[in-house]
């Protein structure tokens, strides 16, 4: 049903973390198969995901790229491009079936995408700080970040042409081509290691 897109370099530990929140997704069939776009990692990363059954792709360096790259040998009828510093919360995967099931009643299946909410594992002010702002980004000006996950069916991601080969705010562009009006937020959160930026 999903194909994940994780892109990667040198994130042998976070990437481990990542992969074991999908873990009952793929186990009740969710999540279809996780496709690592990998950058010339150098640590254990390959590893970890070949130990996954990861699919492995040699990436660019250019992230517009090899997301794209990605989601061009993706199998599944809806993609997740998420960031290997995230965990996905317990329970991520019956909200994600319960949106996509709601847009197939709906007669729309292919119209909506949707990002979760953005959390810190890190403890006081500047953690809650940096929810707070990815939350402003996400919602009001509708720019999820990798580190939100954006779940888009195929067909509309590749109707608004896909993530683009060019520097700065990727994930914001293509939200602005899928358009404001077809952004979901789901309450389920991606909870990303405790680094404040």
């Amino acid at each position: 049903m999903i194909s994940v897109i994780l892109p990667t370099h040198n994130d042998e530990l976070v990437l481990a973390h990542a992969l074991a929140a999908l873990v009952p997704a793929a186990a009740d069939g969710m999540v279809r198969e996780v496709i690592v776009v990998d950058c010339g990692s150098t640590d254990g990363t390959i590893a970890v995901a070949d130990a996954a059954g990861c699919r492995i792709l040699d990436g660019t360096g250019v992230r517009g790229t090899d997301l794209a790259a990605g989601a061009a040998k993706a199998r599944s009828d809806w993609l997740l491009f998420l960031s290997p510093e995230v965990m996905l919360e317990p329970g991520w995967q019956r909200e994600a079936r319960e949106f996509i099931d709601r847009l197939a009643m709906a007669g729309g299946g292919n119209d909506r995408a949707a990002a979760f909410r953005h959390a810190n594992a890190g403890f006081g002010w500047r953690a809650r700080f940096s929810e707070v702002k990815a939350s402003v980004r996400s919602r009001l000006l509708a720019s999820p970040s990798l580190k939100e996950g954006l779940l888009v069916p195929a067909a509309l991601y590749r109707a608004v042409g896909g993530h683009r080969p060019k520097l700065g705010n990727i994930e914001g562009d293509l939200a602005r081509r899928i358009g404001r009006g077809r952004l979901s937020f789901l309450r389920a959160r991606a909870v990303s290691r405790g680094v404040v930026a």
